[in-house]
């Protein structure tokens, strides 16, 4: 049975100050070459994350995990937290918060004047990735999209300021069970918003961040 809310509730907005964390690994040096963002999944936190890139060379590589905003316990226990960045729910006004979070850490991060720009999304983190690189005409060297979809509402013209040099790299599970019963067309819809920057990997597994992919 769908709930309803009961009558004569009305729903009201408000905008007030936040703060809210990210995470680094390594240090910005004049010697980093690369600087990465990376978007976490459902169910991490940006620290955890952080783990998978841990192979990179530090004296090279330079890695920003920013924060999903919505936490919450993964077990009965009430011990694991984990964190979700969006939902069907208020998803454009939600997103416009993520857009001012980025807008700071981008800002503070001068990711402006990084050399190497490396953008990675993983599952749930690919879908915000890619709204944070249309709706504010991201640049960057590589776009990297792992086992999470594109929105829907996204098209070719949204991403058209990437230009030939971006690589746009993306990575999908032969057992994938979010891919099974469209991976065709998945695939096609990449060749047609990315078209002649696309590079598509599959890997033997499912919905599952391998670490041999991630690569400087």
């Amino acid at each position: 049975m769908k709930s309803t809310p009961p009558e004569n509730t009305r729903e009201k907005w408000l905008t007030y100050p936040a703060t809210h964390p990210y995470e680094t690994l390594f240090a910005r040096t004049p010697q980093t070459r690369n600087v990465w963002v990376v978007f976490h999944g459902i169910g991490f936190l940006s620290r955890y994350f952080l783990r998978y890139f841990t192979h990179l060379d530090p004296k090279e590589n330079y890695v920003i995990a920013p924060q999903a905003p919505s936490l919450y316990y993964l077990d009965a226990e009430y011990r694991n937290v984990g964190a979700s960045w969006l939902t069907r729910e208020h998803t454009r006004e939600h997103m416009a918060n993520l857009l001012n979070y980025l807008d700071v850490l981008s800002l503070g991060e001068s990711l402006d004047t990084a050399p190497n720009l490396i953008l990675m999304g993983y599952s749930q983190g690919v879908s915000v990735l890619c709204r944070w690189v249309a709706l504010k005409k991201v640049r960057c060297s590589r776009l990297v999209l792992y086992a999470g979809k594109v929105p829907r509402e996204l098209t070719p013209a949204d991403f058209s300021h990437l230009g030939r040099e971006t690589r746009v790299e993306a990575f999908a599970g032969r057992s994938d069970p979010f891919l099974e019963n469209n991976r065709t067309g998945e695939y096609d819809r990449l060749e047609t918003l990315f078209p002649g920057n696309l590079v598509l990997t599959e890997y033997e597994g499912g919905h599952e961040l391998l670490r041999d992919y991630i690569r400087a």
